[in-house]
């Protein structure tokens, strides 16, 4: 089946970096689009950034600029690169397989960004 292991979580400072990674396995990597979505306290769960097969990206609004969504084919990864860190990005970040109304969801990785 489906997994999905996120890791690269952690605490920094406010204008740090950090990178998540995603290892995907038990699907063929390369035909699906891949994102990553976040979760903080009370409120609900959403996308972050997508990155598509073909290799097209989209951003939510409030990381356009400072985060970078990527993958790797050949190692079946696919990668969040975050600059620039807010308080606010603090979550649980989740990697996920985006097959239209349908979503694989990993385990998620905790985000903290202290100010």
């Amino acid at each position: 089946q489906v997994q999905l292991v996120e890791s690269g979580g952690g605490l920094v400072q406010a204008g740090g970096s950090l990178r998540l990674t995603c290892a995907a396995s038990g699907m063929i990597f390369v035909i699906n689009d891949m994102g990553w979505y976040r979760q903080a306290p009370g409120k609900q769960r959403e996308m972050v950034a997508l990155i598509h097969s073909g290799g097209s990206t989209n951003y939510a609004n409030s990381v356009k600029g400072r985060f970078t969504i990527s993958r790797d084919n050949a190692k079946n990864a696919v990668y969040l690169q975050m600059n620039s860190l807010k308080p606010e990005d603090t979550a649980v970040y989740y990697c996920a397989r985006v097959r239209g109304s349908k979503v694989d969801w990993g385990q998620g990785t905790q985000v903290t960004v202290s100010s």
